[in-house]
């Protein structure tokens, strides 16, 4: 018998698979040509190690202050599941994807195939997409970019944010290894574009060795700041006296150029005036990437979980000045590189409260420490038996003009978000 609710979903396609990743385009083509799932709308694919959220996010907001219904779909979620799937800026409903994953699964059965849960959410995605009728689509890659589910889907633009060492036990020890499966969302013919500022050479031979035209930034596109504003300059021209993004930090800038290029070139299928770009780089939001909460004291919560985020992470801190102090609530999963993302907000907490994360990849307190102290960290480090304890444990010890940063994993900010969700204003 099927499941009713979308947490009964949820738990049974958890099960479907014997590996939480099993990477491979097999399966998810397969289910994807009996669900006879093809896409009339653009595409636009966002890979990279990190800011893909991000840009989706400023892809979504400029198309949609266009007047376009867009699909979007992005993961992990924080709170909901429902997070990962929406369609004209509104979230999917339970029961929309309940009927989207009872579709899925009646192919995949017929197949005698296995999913595994990513695979699941990307198709029962794009199965609402395509019954929705929407405009566009903007879809992130999940890890890597060759054998990522997303891939089964060909995009209209791809683009490549960054590339940074992360999930290495599936994409290669280098940044050389790691472009290379990213690289390969690019396609024969249509027109791809990274925002690396330092592209692997195996990013750009790829593009040549398949035919897909690559715009660089620096290069081909870019952007100059300025004191309240910024100037574009892509493939069509240049744009002046753009409002900063609303996501915070200095590489939202990049981020922004990726996505006003994105839409430059599918402007005779998408066109985009110069209004709706202004209005959705005001207007973007993305929970979770150095969000700030109001009240006092500050609250900033960050996923960082990889060194690259982590140094964004920090140069964010510097320039977020007048704080006296920084309490940092933090875990992240075992599998990370727990050291190299301490090491990069050395110097810029002054008392940890670090705590262990539920689930098989969570890591317990005492690798954690041992992070830590590998780390050379040697601020104040408190442990905690979970996330709420911790961020009680830092509210009671911040005062006015303190922050509290809760980082390292979307589990860490998911928890920190429920715990701090109803502290009051001081």
């Amino acid at each position: 018998m099927l499941p009713e609710t979308l947490k009964d979903w949820l738990e049974y396609i958890e099960r479907q698979h014997p590996a939480a990743i099993a990477m491979g385009l097999d399966r998810v083509a397969a289910v994807r040509d009996a669900l006879a799932l093809k896409p009339v709308f653009p595409l636009i694919t966002v890979g990279g190690t990190n800011g893909k959220g991000s840009t989706c996010r400023l892809l979504d907001a400029m198309l949609m202050q266009a007047g376009y219904r867009v699909g979007t779909y992005t993961s992990p979620h924080l709170l909901l599941y429902n997070e990962r799937v929406r369609i004209g800026g509104q979230e999917a409903a339970d029961a929309d994807l309940v009927r989207a994953f009872a579709a899925v699964e009646a192919a995949r059965v017929r197949l005698g195939l296995p999913l595994t849960y990513f695979e699941f959410g990307t198709l029962a995605a794009l199965w609402l997409f395509v019954e929705a009728g929407v405009d566009a689509a903007v879809l992130e890659i999940g890890l890597g970019g060759r054998l990522d589910a997303v891939n089964a889907f060909d995009p209209d633009v791809s683009v490549l944010v960054s590339i940074g060492m992360d999930h290495m036990e599936y994409l290669g020890d280098t940044r050389d290894k790691i472009g290379w499966e990213k690289a390969h969302i690019f396609r024969t013919g249509r027109t791809a574009i990274c925002a690396d500022a330092q592209p692997p050479a195996t990013v750009i031979e790829h593009a040549a060795v398949i035919g897909a035209p690559l715009l660089l930034i620096g290069r081909d596109f870019g952007y100059q700041a300025e004191t309240q504003q910024w100037r574009y300059r892509g493939p069509r021209g240049v744009r002046h006296g753009l409002p900063p993004p609303a996501l915070r930090g200095p590489a939202q800038l990049a981020n922004a150029c990726a996505a006003i290029t994105a839409l430059d070139l599918l402007r005779e299928r998408l066109p985009v005036s110069a209004g709706a770009i202004r209005a959705g780089l005001v207007h973007v939001e993305n929970p979770g990437r150095f969000q700030v909460l109001p009240g006092r004291p500050a609250v900033v919560l960050d996923v960082a979980h990889n060194p690259h985020a982590a140094e964004a992470l920090a140069l964010n801190l510097v320039q977020m000045t007048g704080y006296q102090r920084t309490l940092a609530v933090f875990s992240m999963l075992a599998d990370k590189d727990v050291a190299g993302v301490a090491r990069c907000l050395r110097g810029h907490v002054d008392h940890w409260y670090v705590a262990p994360l539920p689930g098989p990849r969570g890591s317990a307190a005492e690798p954690l420490l041992e992070a830590l102290r590998q780390a050379g960290i040697t601020a104040p480090v408190e442990v905690c038996p979970d996330i709420e304890n911790a961020c009680q444990r830092a509210s009671r010890a911040a005062g006015g003009g303190d922050r509290i940063l809760a980082f390292g994993s979307f589990l860490t900010v998911a928890a920190a978000m429920t715990a701090l969700r109803h502290r009051g204003n001081e």
